[in-house]
């Protein structure tokens, strides 16, 4: 079960909302885990045991670590609990890759194990070593075996993220305000909850998926030229950002709903002026995880510029497979490795020219980050420069170029602040007005049915990073 899905929106959410809301407080933990369990179910309904067994691991591990006062004994159960975590992972998402490089490399002829992705494991494996890390470093082990699953399986964030640390979730989850202001549920929250949800759903199906379609029809094309693959990439690369981001608005706005903040995952990318600055602003839960759980304990920055260097290529190659067992993300993670370098080393200063090359490599990285295999990000690269005779503009290029010209200005503008300065202005023309608090209601019903309208009637895409 997705967000963008009617089975979702007009049965799924509601019946939840409803049960949550209607029972007492100290059972609302329990409807969002066994709802959760349920949305998992709906489309994989044998990987929810995985699931369990890895609440279960992560519970129990986190317990008897506790119980050992010493570093030795506290380490034995972390490396276990991590390895049987990582174990999973590995298998269910890299077997076969493993397998086939074995066979090439080597000439082999071991079958293939052919094993479906369990959605959404690298999510909520690096949350349950997210936990275990935090244990084995001196944090209380939760005792409580249900708020532990409310935080590997909520599923508003269960299938992409945002990967939140437990300590950062721990005193919501837990609803006594001990250590902080707990959970909370308001109009204004829910409100606010609202509003994300609908602008996270149509940043999905009314600019995410019309450019996943450009991009499926330019795969299909016998009429490739540079334009064309041009246009491919710019579609590409704002395609995977409001796919991404909006699943992530949604995520938080539904936390929101339930009483929860979830940490924002994105902060307009695309205005920045380097690949680090980027990097801050793209999956930033992702980049936190990475840069708390293998950057600084590698060392980072504190011990020299030639162990920065490697800290960097040992993550970004960690962040490649991460997204997926195929040797593009390898190369995908190695190119923002050496760009990241690059920067740390040589350039110093942003100017204009920053923000101008920025643009040009971030868009050759989601050329890269969104083919099928190696051989395919040759060829869509030969096709940017032009190599092997490819035409410069083709008809086919201009038709879907004007076909799409509304979408494609809409996603650029919608990747910046722009949208957001004009909201905020009209919002301070309205203040202290009737109107101001009826105008946010009537929009965002309005988008709702133009959102539905799509629903049924367009070709159902799923949420890009549900492969990862």
């Amino acid at each position: 079960m997705v967000f963008s899905s009617i089975t979702f929106l007009f049965y799924f959410l509601p019946i939840t909302v409803t049960l949550y809301f209607f029972v007492p407080g100290k059972y609302q933990n329990l409807v969002l885990v066994l709802c959760s369990m349920f949305f998992y179910a709906w489309g994989e309904p044998r990987y929810v045991l995985l699931m369990i067994a890895g609440i279960l691991t992560a519970y129990g591990c986190g317990r008897l670590m506790e119980l050992y006062k010493t570093r030795k004994g506290r380490m034995i159960w972390y490396v276990c609990s991590v390895c049987v975590s990582l174990f999973a992972l590995l298998f269910f998402k890299y077997a076969d890759f493993i397998l086939e490089n074995l066979n090439r490399f080597f000439g082999l002829d071991m079958p293939l194990l052919h094993v479906s992705l369990p959605v959404g494991i690298s999510f909520y494996t690096f949350q349950i070593i997210s936990y275990l890390t935090d244990v084995y470093r001196g944090a209380p082990a939760e005792k409580n075996m249900l708020h532990l699953a409310v935080y590997i399986c909520m599923f508003p964030q269960l299938i992409a993220g945002p990967i939140v640390r437990y300590e950062d979730l721990a005193h919501q989850i837990r609803m006594d305000g001990a250590y902080g202001a707990g959970r909370r549920t308001s109009f204004e929250k829910a409100a606010y909850g609202i509003r994300r949800f609908v602008t996270g759903l149509a940043k999905k199906v009314l600019l995410a998926d019309q450019l996943g379609q450009l991009c499926q029809i330019f795969r299909l094309s016998e009429d490739k030229s540079v334009l064309f693959y041009w246009i491919y990439a710019v579609s590409c690369s704002l395609y995977i950002y409001f796919d991404f981001s909006g699943y992530s608005d949604m995520a938080v706005g539904l936390g929101s709903i339930f009483g929860f903040r979830f940490p924002e995952n994105f902060n307009y990318p695309f205005i920045s002026t380097s690949i680090t600055e980027f990097w801050r602003r793209w999956h930033m839960s992702l980049g936190s995880w990475f840069r708390d759980y293998v950057y600084i304990p590698l060392g980072g920055s504190r011990k020299g510029r030639r162990r920065q260097i490697v800290c960097i290529f040992i993550v970004w190659i960690l962040t490649g497979l991460w997204h997926g067992a195929e040797w593009n993300f390898v190369l995908w993670g190695l190119y923002f490795a050496i760009l990241l370098c690059i920067e740390k080393v040589f350039i110093k200063k942003r100017t204009v020219f920053s923000r101008l090359y920025f643009l040009f490599l971030i868009s050759i990285s989601f050329v890269v980050f969104h083919a099928e295999n190696v051989s395919q990000v040759a060829a869509d690269l030969r096709g940017l420069t032009g190599a092997g005779g490819i035409a410069p503009v083709s008809g086919e290029a201009l038709y879907y170029l004007r076909s799409y010209a509304l979408t494609l200005a809409a996603a650029i503008l919608g990747a910046t602040p722009f949208f957001r300065y004009v909201s905020g202005r009209m919002q301070g023309c309205l203040t202290g007005r009737r109107t101001a608090g009826l105008l946010e209601p009537i929009w965002l019903s309005a988008l709702m049915i133009v959102i539905s309208a799509y629903l049924v009637d367009h070709t159902f895409q799923p949420f890009l990073y549900f492969r990862f």
